[in-house]
């Protein structure tokens, strides 16, 4: 939610394995490859993104990987405006966080469901918008595994894109709907923030970096990855996808939270009008 040897995506070893897209389709592909890096493009995709961190819990020797479905769905609403429908149910899987294995678990997390209302087109000045409601669905499949409780709140995007470069944020706050959570369980009220800035190469190769902050006010703890990506725009039987891979960092972390170095790898299935 990226490191030198992740070039290796664009070596002509891969490009032999791999058909990148043609010289003749570059105009079209590089716009495609715009609407990939637009969280509210008016395209249906699918990534799938896996996430890998370590260095968790008081033995600091636990390990927690979630792999997140994010179908995006838009739908046209007038001649004006789109609705972007973007959801992310996390598969989680997480071991060594307590000794004797008792928080050693594997499931479904909790869903978070955004809702973006987008203008088809950018302001005078170039900036893309969105902004709607965020639903946060308890679907955990275990106690450990979700927060129990219903959550909502404002989520906004805003980005330029131009000369190849890429630059924006995604921004959301949910608060707990329910007046008493679970007595393990303290109420939802966190913030999430998602700066990101990219350039796309005239080989359709985008280099990339952000973070995915996440402040809980109840704690008063951040968690604060930073990722960096190579992300490669292919085309295999017809089928445009992106193939992205990097590290991350915790620059910060709550109290038994990751540490150090994780990675991250996703594949997003493309389907342009």
């Amino acid at each position: 939610m990226r490191s030198n040897r992740q070039n290796r995506f664009t070596s002509s070893a891969f490009a032999a394995a791999l058909c990148l897209i043609p010289n003749a389709q570059a105009e079209d592909s590089a716009e495609l490859a715009k609407k990939a890096l637009n969280p509210v493009a008016a395209m249906y995709s699918l990534p799938v993104q896996y996430n890998w961190d370590q260095k968790m819990g008081p033995s600091g020797e636990g390990m927690h990987s979630v792999a997140n479905i994010q179908p995006v769905l838009p739908f046209a609403l007038n001649d004006e405006w789109n609705l972007i429908s973007r959801t992310i149910l996390p598969i989680i899987d997480q071991h060594g966080l307590v000794d004797g294995g008792g928080a050693d678990k594997s499931g479904v997390g909790d869903i978070t469901q955004s809702f973006f209302f987008s203008p088809k087109q950018p302001t005078a000045s170039g900036w893309i918008l969105g902004a709607g409601p965020a639903i946060l669905i308890p679907t955990g499949s275990d106690e450990l595994l979700g927060s129990e409780q219903w959550g909502m709140g404002p989520t906004v995007v805003a980005l330029q894109q131009a000369n190849g470069w890429t630059h924006g944020v995604l921004a959301n706050h949910i608060w707990g709907l329910d007046g008493s959570p679970p007595d393990d369980k303290q109420k939802i009220n966190q913030t999430f923030l998602q700066p990101f800035l990219s350039f796309t190469t005239s080989t359709l190769t985008t280099y990339g970096v952000n973070t995915e902050s996440t402040y809980d006010w109840q704690s008063r703890e951040w968690a604060v990855p930073v990722n960096l990506t190579v992300t490669q725009l292919l085309k295999i039987s017809g089928q445009p996808l992106t193939v992205q891979a990097g590290p991350r960092y915790w620059l910060d972390s709550p109290e038994d939270g990751p540490q150090g170095w994780g990675f991250r790898f996703a594949v997003t299935l493309l389907f342009p009008r």
